[in-house]
């Protein structure tokens, strides 16, 4: 059996032992000290690394364990790793850097230069969307442009260091990239006492049925607040929007300045501007859901119309379209990127068609976004949420259930979801913000 001691931080006298039992009794022959602190009960960070241990085969022993005992007081735990070999803790201590855990002695980062361009070191380290800092030099860095499943490269180039995420495929020979787990601390999201709030960890959840008034002013609200601190709200944007309705809404919103930037794929784009020559969307009128002849081909002669004069600004600057998203986008300078897909019609000239191109500028985009609006799409918001640091606030709505699950699953600290018809939702924020 193991000892553990527990001290209160408010009452450091008081004392009381525990015991925690072993996950199993063998020889063990390598062993690190690693350190929890912060929310780590109530995030359930200690419970994971705990498990984290047993489950990869070591074990630990707690060496200090003290409670904090009011709400903003932190909790901290020191507790000794061990493993066979030390490929064993190598990993055990990967799995526990992911959920915030750092070893006592910190060391530098590991650095090996890429050998090639594209081509990084076998033990590069991969990274989450975390806030994560990197010891270079003895002194501990901020990663820039934090984002999941990247590598880590160290920039010598200026006077001091830097370090920053950088996609696999942009790696050039030479680049010095960080290897294995040493001299890394990863800032998991937490879940203090006092969480209070839509945005807090995962408070919101997932709101089912009707959109809720309350839920939907406390978006406004911090749309709002944004708009007020210049920070950039990100719309990513589905075709279901204009088949639902909620195209003007959105629109509005655009044109008022409360969407800073729109993402979307090239059938959002296209649909938009049929709902404008042809006042249909997939050939469907969305007021009197008639199905006018020849409506069925209204998005590929919108394709063909748009592409005729150049391109989306072509069209506007002509008045040929005159109202919509991309109307509104292009009116008042909102920047906007056009991701395209194998599925795609056209597509439209404004549609980027080379994917590595397309997550760069995706990329862009979400690095700069502090309010991201994840509208009925899923595969879109799934490429955005990649390259999304854990700590900006996202929105998520869908029809779909399993949609909206899925998108608030990817790791956000501060993320709320609505299951219902975008066509309500778009109209209800928007008279919530305007009127």
């Amino acid at each position: 059996m193991a000892g553990l001691v527990v001290r209160g931080r408010a009452d450091r006298p008081k004392t009381h032992t525990l015991t925690i039992p072993r996950h199993k009794e063998r020889s063990m022959t390598v062993s690190r000290t690693v350190e929890l602190e912060g929310h780590i009960i109530d995030s359930g960070m200690m419970g994971t690394c705990f498990g984290v241990v047993m489950d990869m085969g070591g074990e630990f022993e707690v060496e200090e364990f003290e409670v904090g005992r009011t709400k903003h007081a932190e909790t901290y735990c020191r507790m000794r790793v061990t493993a066979d070999t030390e490929e064993d803790l190598r990993a055990i201590l990967h799995e526990l850097n992911q959920q915030g855990a750092t070893v006592t002695d910190p060391r530098d980062a590991t650095l090996e230069a890429a050998p090639e361009d594209g081509v990084v070191p076998v033990d590069f380290y991969s990274t989450t969307n975390h806030p994560t800092v990197v010891r270079v030099d003895g002194e501990w860095l901020p990663v820039e442009d934090v984002e999941m499943d990247c590598a880590l490269v160290v920039d010598r180039s200026g006077e001091t260091p830097r370090v920053h995420t950088t996609v696999l495929n942009a790696i050039e020979a030479g680049d010095l990239v960080v290897t294995g787990d040493t001299g890394i601390r990863v800032d998991p999201p937490e879940r203090p006492r006092n969480g209070t709030g839509s945005f807090g960890f995962m408070q919101g959840g997932v709101s089912s049925e009707r959109p809720s008034a309350s839920l939907i002013e406390e978006i406004a609200d911090e749309m709002r607040a944004v708009n007020e601190d210049d920070g950039t709200v990100l719309a990513v944007c589905g075709p279901a929007i204009v088949h639902s309705g909620g195209r003007n809404a959105l629109a509005d919103l655009v044109r008022t300045g409360y969407v800073d930037a729109l993402s979307a794929g090239n059938g959002f784009a296209v649909h938009d501007l049929e709902r404008d020559l042809y006042g249909t969307s997939l050939g469907v009128d969305t007021e009197s859901l008639e199905h006018p002849r020849k409506g069925h081909k209204h998005h590929i002669y919108t394709i063909s119309e748009i592409v005729r004069l150049g391109g989306i600004e072509a069209a506007v600057s002509e008045g040929v379209v005159s109202e919509g998203v991309m109307f509104e986008c292009l009116e008042n300078d909102i920047p906007y990127v056009l991701a395209g897909s194998i599925r795609d019609d056209g597509p439209l000239p404004d549609t980027i068609t080379d994917a590595i191109e397309a997550q760069d500028a995706i990329r862009e985009q979400a690095q700069d976004a502090d309010l991201v609006l994840m509208l009925s799409t899923l595969l879109h918001s799934v490429a955005v949420g990649n390259c999304l640091p854990s700590t900006t606030k996202t929105v998520c709505v869908d029809i779909n259930p399993a949609t909206v699950t899925q998108l608030l699953d990817r790791g956000s600290a501060q993320a709320i979801g609505l299951v219902t018809d975008i066509g309500t939702f778009l109209p209800m924020l928007r008279d919530e913000l305007l009127e």
